[in-house]
């Protein structure tokens, strides 16, 4: 099942880039916004008022994160500037070409440190003094988190007004022309619900564990969007970096919280209706990733915890929906659900982490070749053909993904028995770029665990216990000779159980 899904998104995906007749702007209406190619905005009041109006969310939440950027001279110098991340992603929305008088920026801020909240309120003040049209909104409570803080947002009567919202997260930070490239495909193109872009990631780099984020998510983007927007018009959005048709979210149901993946459950809601989606990989958006293991081990368990629960809310609803075909139906509840966020963890650490090591123990028990070799070997193969730049990566890439398959596993059967923490929101905490001011930063960076209790993680020692014992009973008294990726992917478990995986940060 995980080879032939594979296989066709990796297919179709590769159609869809090398079909130029299927490029976004030739399989939909793209036409420049009145003044230009580029979209004069000063072309005068009649051209603005063809622009349409546009909101702005930037949901946030206690942004301490502090991001250095360096900045060259022409002379042989260069300094350091410290800024907070909620200044670069504010100030990236405020420079978004469109009329100003056809834009407005609503930062929802959720934050519960009340120095942070100040800082932010001042910074929206500074950009109103330069006649930004911003507004600054906070609620009384953080009910249903991210979802509650858009949905509120879009409750006020100047967001009512707005026919598309575009979305960032509080580290992404959008060219000037995003809305002048996006905008376009909404305008002419009144089937299409959700115009979603790529991300770029500034901290890749920074450490091992970044850029095997960066090649899972290009991957992401490059086979599971791509396919997913050329063949069926669809794909679960994002989150951020998207740009929505409001009166398709309000005809959908607009925001909910039953769920921690709320833009995946929009998504889902939309197409049920019957709108279009439209992935435009040829725009990028600057963000960052994750760059501490415990960051990330929150991040995924969100994930896929939360899309394992939408499944369980939402499956005979797609069942029973009239307004699809049954093709599209098969896609959301085989492929898009069933496959990639049931069985592809169960399999991936069952099978990798619990079956092949147990059987090296068991006399006269032998996996088939196919099964040990060349499934996997054909699934790392199709991830490579979409990343050739990261090749020397994917032993790593293998062994690390094995070990995230257990954490993926737990929260998906949490989301699907939907247990006491179904629900759990930990919001991704982001360091800035920090590490990337040291230019000899390893592949590996070091924490050293008795610095912080928290950085031990019983689970993966335990296991890199079992598999020792496995390999070794396999090297002295077994014939399999599993021994050699096992041992492997034992070391893998100890590196990440004791937190010499990502970079470091202060114990919380």
């Amino acid at each position: 099942m995980l080879v032939a899904e594979a296989a066709y998104m990796g297919l179709a995906s590769l159609v869809a880039a090398a079909a130029l007749w299927r490029r976004p702007q030739r399989r939909y209406r793209w036409e420049p916004m009145p003044g230009g190619a580029g979209g004069d905005v000063e072309a005068g009041p009649a051209a603005a008022a063809e622009f349409p109006m546009v909101l702005v969310q930037i949901p946030m939440y206690n942004e301490r994160e502090v991001s250095r950027r360096r900045f060259r001279f022409r002379i042989s110098a260069s300094f350091f500037c410290a800024i907070k991340v909620y200044k670069l992603s504010i100030s990236a929305a405020c420079a978004l070409t469109w009329p100003p008088d056809r834009i407005i920026i609503q930062v929802l801020d959720d934050s519960t440190d009340p120095i942070i909240k100040e800082l932010v309120e001042l910074e929206c003040l500074d950009w109103a003094c330069k006649k930004i049209n911003i507004k600054y909104e906070v609620r009384n409570n953080r009910k249903g988190y991210k979802a509650g803080a858009l949905k509120k947002g879009m409750e006020h009567i100047y967001a009512q007004q707005c026919d598309f919202v575009a979305i960032f997260d509080a580290d992404f930070q959008p060219e000037s022309d995003f809305l002048l490239r996006t905008i376009p495909f909404l305008v002419h193109n009144p089937k299409i619900a959700l115009v979603q872009t790529r991300w770029e990631f500034v901290n890749y780099d920074v450490c091992l564990m970044t850029r095997i984020q960066k090649m899972s998510l290009d991957y992401h983007f490059k086979v599971e969007q791509e396919s997913g927007s050329f063949m069926h018009s669809f794909f679960g959005f994002n989150g951020t970096a998207g740009v929505w048709r409001v009166s398709a979210i309000n005809q959908s149901g607009g925001w909910k919280d039953r769920t921690t993946v709320e833009d995946m459950d929009l998504a889902i809601r939309a197409s049920l209706r019957g709108w279009e989606f439209l992935y435009v990989g040829d725009i990028r958006v600057k963000s960052e990733l994750p760059s501490t293991f415990q960051a990330y081990r929150h991040q995924q368990h969100r994930w896929t915890c939360g899309a394992a629960n939408l499944f369980r809310k939402m499956a005979w609803e797609i069942i029973t929906n009239k307004e699809v075909s049954i093709w599209k139906k098969h896609h959301l509840l085989y492929s898009f659900f069933f496959v990639r966020r049931v069985i592809a963890p169960l399999v991936t650490f069952l099978f990798y982490c619990v079956v092949i090591p147990l059987s090296a123990m068991v006399p006269g028990v032998s996996i088939p070749v196919w099964g040990l070799f060349y499934i996997p070997t054909a699934i790392t193969c199709m991830n490579a053909i979409r990343n050739p730049g990261s090749l020397h990566l994917m032993p790593f890439w293998i062994l690390f993904e094995n070990v995230m398959s257990m954490h993926r596993m737990r929260a998906a059967l949490t989301g699907l028995l939907e247990t006491a923490h179904a629900n759990d929101w930990v919001v991704t905490e982001k360091v800035g770029d920090l590490a990337k001011d040291d230019l000899d930063v390893p592949l590996l960076e070091p924490v050293k665990p008795t610095e912080c209790v928290e950085r031990i993680y019983i689970p993966e020692i335990l296991l890199a216990l079992y598999l020792l014992i496995c390999a070794s009973y396999d090297l002295v008294l077994g014939s399999h000779k599993y021994y050699l990726y096992i041992y492997l992917q034992a070391f893998a478990f100890v590196v990440m159980g004791f937190g010499f995986v990502g970079t470091r940060t202060p114990c919380s």
